[in-house]
């Protein structure tokens, strides 16, 4: 597999991609983007198709990018299609452990900016973490304290019975790993 560089202009959206891309989700690939770079490659066909990373494509040109990594798939026809299907439906499926989201939401609140290009709203924070939602919010007018401990462990077996540990105890704990 060769990743490359391609000029933007090269590149067409999937016509046929069943994906939509609402202002929002566009809105945090750009953030995402500006923040991290690209990640990824995006994937097309020999003709210059998206097959996958068409929010990517949107987000590269709002950005005004002149160029984006691509990969080129040998699919083509409803391979192809199949494939693009396949690539937002099997993440689609996958779930969040909330407690693991949460704790590391929390460290992120931490870092000027990063909350931004992870995607979650106010709303969705709050749901998760109180205290993320409330380092997120503009209003910052919440007085309660926060008495929190960190224990550092040897590896994930031992922060897995360490948590386990604390939280038989009756206490609020959560997992971060940086």
């Amino acid at each position: 597999m060769e990743i490359k560089q391609v000029p933007v202009d090269s590149l067409s959206a999937d016509p046929a991609n069943a994906r939509k891309h609402p202002e929002r989700n566009l809105e945090t690939i750009v953030a995402s983007l500006r923040r991290f770079g690209q990640q990824k490659p995006i994937v097309v066909d020999r003709n210059g198709i998206v097959r996958a990373g068409n929010g990517t494509l949107e987000a590269a040109r709002r950005l005004g990018w002149d160029t984006v990594a691509v990969v080129e798939t040998d699919l083509n026809g409803v391979e192809a299609t199949a494939y693009a299907i396949a690539d937002n439906r099997t993440a689609e499926l996958a779930e969040w452990d909330d407690d693991v989201l949460a704790a590391t939401l929390n460290s992120l609140a931490l870092e000027d900016g990063l909350l931004d290009a992870a995607g979650f709203d106010e709303d969705e924070l709050e749901k998760l973490l109180p205290s993320v939602a409330d380092d997120f919010s503009d209003d910052k007018s919440s007085d309660a304290t926060v008495f929190e401990i960190v224990v550092v462990c040897k590896d994930e077996s031992d922060q897995e019975n360490v948590y386990n540990m604390i939280k038989k105890e009756g206490y609020e704990c959560r997992i971060s790993t940086y």
